[in-house]
């Protein structure tokens, strides 16, 4: 059996970083990103992955099992990054060759064997025991409270069960980005990152769309009003955003208009509302509104300059108060202010997965809030583009902490039905290529969750942008084969409705759409920071 070598996985991943720099220089030579999309997308995933190999090395030299996995992740990553050359060297403007001497490192840690005696590796996580603390607390609130509801509000298309909210809230999942002045528990810096990744991926294991997403909407929109909002509205909503009196959704996404949010139509326009009070009127159609009738809330990105050749210059961020509709569609109005009624109506959009929370296309008639509830009041015209991105490049690091719940929960139900399941009589766990499978689980699982840890460190020092989107980028797609292959082990009965691991593979699916879709994040974020740096 092959033994754990950290130096040359170091070396390894040398080299593959020196690769990836050649790559950028010929992609920049090309054009960039625009002109040369595949050879940007590939490379955007393949510098994702090497950076994910890379933050694992100093969590490799902790123990064994640390290295066993952290060599096992190198040697999938260098042979992913050459199966992406094979055949494109001069487009890439590298060698094959270039990664020759990582060949041997490479054979010893991806050896079938290597790989299979990983199966029930998982490997510590390293938390401080504050960290530790976060995490059994939400662990255990999603054993106890969301899992009992996963499978019944999937299969039935159902809603979030109310005592998840409100239990939620009590353990403080809402307010953990909500500054301590406002109500909420945060102090700033790594921890406050930290603790929302630890709490994320447990709420996530139990449940995608009734857990782990439950906090994403709150902390977009107190992201927001953090950055921008101004004193008069940090102290009205955060407080209520920490302690869920208010449960915002996201109003960003319309019809012809996703990643590409500078063209976006729906319009703010000034207008006075009841008794002459000064405010905006907003009309138009969002999409793609997760959790759009439950909310209290919208946070609505608008366009309050008609000149549409400002393009993300010209659109301001809103919190549109409303009232909780019915989880199956809702149609809501305002009192008459002369001739104007103001009109909202969501219709749902069924999904295949990703249920609970539902999305929904909301359109807006003539609806009026009060200049108050632009965030950033006067100053904040025009910046709600800026305002909106503050929390979608968390949204990216939290996501990416969702999918490693599900993938986590994905890797257990597989190894579970491994070790019980018997085909040709023996426990189907003692054929090699089970094991192989778990054990590449086990390798990606805890890179990804390494790296996650780190990310949230950068972000919580004001850095790691950048990374934050690799991350998205990267474990979003592991998350797909993790549940594919946790679905093959079950063989016929992954299929089934009535075994988890198939609600969890449709759930990953959405994970490299939402958030930011995986080619728009790979094009227009990492590859093209990577060719300009801004």
């Amino acid at each position: 059996m092959t033994t754990p070598d950290l130096q040359a996985a170091a070396a390894a991943i040398e080299l593959a970083e020196q690769a990836i720099g050649k790559a950028i220089a010929r992609l920049t030579e090309l054009g960039g990103p625009d002109a040369q999309q595949v050879l940007a997308y590939d490379l955007a995933h393949a510098g994702a992955g090497v950076a994910t190999a890379k933050s694992m090395l100093q969590y490799g030299a902790l123990g064994d099992a640390e290295a066993r996995l952290t060599c096992g992740f190198a040697a999938d990553v260098i042979h992913d990054l050459a199966t992406k050359l094979i055949g494109r060297e001069e487009l890439w403007g590298v060698e094959l060759s270039t990664l020759s001497p990582t060949n041997a490192f490479v054979t010893g840690h991806r050896d079938p064997e290597y790989v299979a005696s990983l199966a029930t590796t998982q490997g510590p996580r390293h938390l401080s025991g504050e960290m530790e603390m976060v995490q059994d607390t939400f662990r255990a609130f999603a054993a106890d409270v969301i899992a009992p509801h996963a499978e019944h509000v999937h299969r039935t298309n159902g809603d979030v069960p109310e005592e998840i909210i409100t239990g939620l809230a009590e353990l403080g999942a809402f307010g953990l980005s909500v500054p301590a002045d406002y109500g909420g528990f945060s102090e700033g810096g790594a921890d406050e990152y930290l603790a929302m990744v630890i709490a994320t991926e447990e709420l996530s294991r139990a449940s995608l769309g009734i857990g782990g997403s439950l906090i994403t909407r709150p902390e977009i929109l107190t992201r927001a009003l953090v950055k921008g909002g101004t004193e008069a509205q940090k102290l009205h909503w955060l407080p209520k955003l920490a302690t869920a009196e208010v449960m915002p959704a996201v109003a960003v996404t319309e019809p012809d208009y996703g990643s590409d949010v500078a063209g976006i139509k729906v319009t703010a326009t000034p207008a006075d509302g009841p008794d002459g009070a000064p405010g905006y009127v907003i009309n138009g159609v969002k999409t793609w509104c997760t959790f759009g009738a439950r909310a209290d809330a919208l946070a609505l990105l608008a366009r309050t300059d008609p000149d549409r050749t400002k393009g993300h210059r010209g659109l301001s961020l809103f919190v549109v108060p409303k009232e909780r509709g019915d989880g199956h569609g809702f149609v809501l109005t305002q009192e008459p202010v002369g001739d104007r009624i103001g009109r909202m109506e969501g219709r749902p959009i069924d999904t295949i997965g990703y249920r609970g929370m539902h999305s929904y296309e909301v359109a807006l008639e003539d609806w009026w809030v009060s200049e108050d509830n632009l965030v950033g009041g006067a100053d904040g015209l025009g910046k709600g583009f800026y305002l909106q991105m503050a929390g979608f490049e968390n949204g990216r690091l939290q996501t990416a902490a969702r999918a490693i719940g599900v993938m986590q929960a994905a890797y257990e139900a597989a190894l579970d039905y491994a070790e019980n399941r018997k085909v040709f009589d023996a426990n189907i766990i003692e054929y090699q290529l089970t094991r192989a499978k778990l054990g590449r689980m086990a390798m990606l699982i805890q890179a990804s969750r390494q790296f996650s840890y780190q990310v949230a460190r950068m972000m919580g020092e004001g850095q790691g942008q950048m990374e934050a989107s690799m991350i998205k980028a990267y474990v979003c797609k592991a998350a797909e084969w993790v549940t594919r292959e946790a679905l093959q082990i079950h063989g016929g009965m992954g299929y089934a409705e009535e075994y988890t691991v198939s609600r969890l593979f449709v759930d990953a699916r959405v994970l490299s759409i939402f958030e930011g879709a995986d080619e728009t994040l790979c094009l227009k974020v990492i590859a093209r920071r990577l060719t300009t740096g801004n």
